[in-house]
């Protein structure tokens, strides 16, 4: 048995790795329990970057949260010494005219004060011509937003809590035991991690802690993502020429983002894949999406069309049947909490 904690936080992607941080600069003894590190690759907070944005449609509580998750990564990334986690590329929005996602965006964009640009359709292709529309759009730019650096964006929260005395336990946590209160979790080579209260943010494998509960209420797929070669010397798909960019008037729902921390200029679907299991699933790139990242890229991105592919990843998403998330008390454990089903953009938050 090791010392018992105020607080056990399970799990140190984003969303464990801050609740440790947070928990501990309020004063908790707090212990990180990570089964193979910070931001790893198997993780859904791991890999190369990941898109911050404001818009979110009329969803407000979305937007806000955004908005304060931005201010945070920033100051923590300057007391780190490491500003660059944050790349302030700009997101593009496109749509066709009179989308409703495009329009509850700027009615929640003028009450919460964020800084953006409305486009007409000959100003969005004026203004990027690098990218082929799908007929007429129009959209919108928040030149304050951009990407995170993931993985090393985790690992720095995970060291700043460390340095602040959150203790670092490694080990796979085994399903806890049912009970009104959980007095410890225990890790799969016997460690005994006693608490006062548990927080569990474990990502896809939440359904396997908690199957009874979770089971059917966190859905895991496959999602994979491409890095294509840019033009030698082609500063149109580099920044800041070229911002993250994400498009609703495709029901493919591709997203681009230019070449970041000495990656490929980067390529993906947004669209739920197959059901995935986070421990035994591959983690190569398949055929049929390969191809069908590539046909997108040969209609939006012309002169990229025979672009060499330079690598691939495979990550998860945990889905919820509405894409809100998952935080709360257990219903049956009074000291456990959990926190999850990010449905591909928890990050942000």
């Amino acid at each position: 048995m090791r010392k018992t904690y105020d607080c056990v936080v399970v799990g140190a992607g984003c969303w464990g790795a801050w609740t440790a941080l947070r928990l501990r600069e309020r004063g908790r003894r707090v212990a990180l329990v990570e089964a193979w590190g910070a931001g790893h690759a198997r993780s859904s907070s791991g890999g190369a970057s990941r898109i911050i944005r404001m818009g979110y449609g009329a969803d407000e509580i979305y937007t806000r949260w955004a908005m304060r998750s931005l201010a945070d990564w920033q100051r923590l990334f300057e007391q780190a010494g490491q500003p660059e986690l944050f790349q302030r590329t700009g997101v593009l929005w496109t749509a066709r005219a009179g989308h409703a996602h495009i329009a509850g965006t700027r009615a929640v964009f003028d009450r919460a004060g964020v800084s953006y640009q409305a486009l007409a359709a000959e100003e969005v292709r004026q203004r990027y011509p690098q990218i082929r529309f799908a007929g007429e759009v129009t959209g919108i730019v928040e030149p304050e937003s951009g990407a995170l650096l993931a993985s090393r964006a985790v690992r720095a929260v995970a060291a700043e809590a460390a340095q602040l005395g959150v203790e670092a336990v490694t080990g796979r946590v085994l399903p806890p035991e049912r009970g009104e209160r959980l007095e410890w979790v225990e890790t799969e080579n016997g460690d005994k991690v006693a608490g006062g209260a548990f927080v569990f943010a474990c990502g896809p494998w939440l359904p396997k802690l908690f199957p009874r509960l979770l089971g059917d209420g966190i859905e895991v797929t496959r999602q994979e993502v491409f890095y294509f070669a840019a033009p030698a010397g082609d500063l149109r798909f580099a920044q800041p020429a070229m911002p993250v960019w994400i498009d609703f008037s495709d029901e493919r729902g591709g997203y681009a983002l230019p070449p970041l921390a000495g990656k490929g200029f980067k390529l993906a679907l947004d669209r739920h894949g197959p059901r995935f299991d986070p421990d035994a699933g591959g983690r190569e790139a398949s055929a049929g999406e390969l191809a069908a990242a590539r046909a997108f890229l040969r209609e939006r991105f012309p002169e990229m069309a025979e672009a060499p592919l330079l690598e691939a990843e495979v990550c998860q998403y945990g889905n919820t049947a509405n894409g809100d998330f998952v935080i709360g008390r257990h219903p049956e454990m009074e000291n456990v909490w959990i926190a999850g089903g990010g449905s591909g953009h928890g990050f942000k938050h």
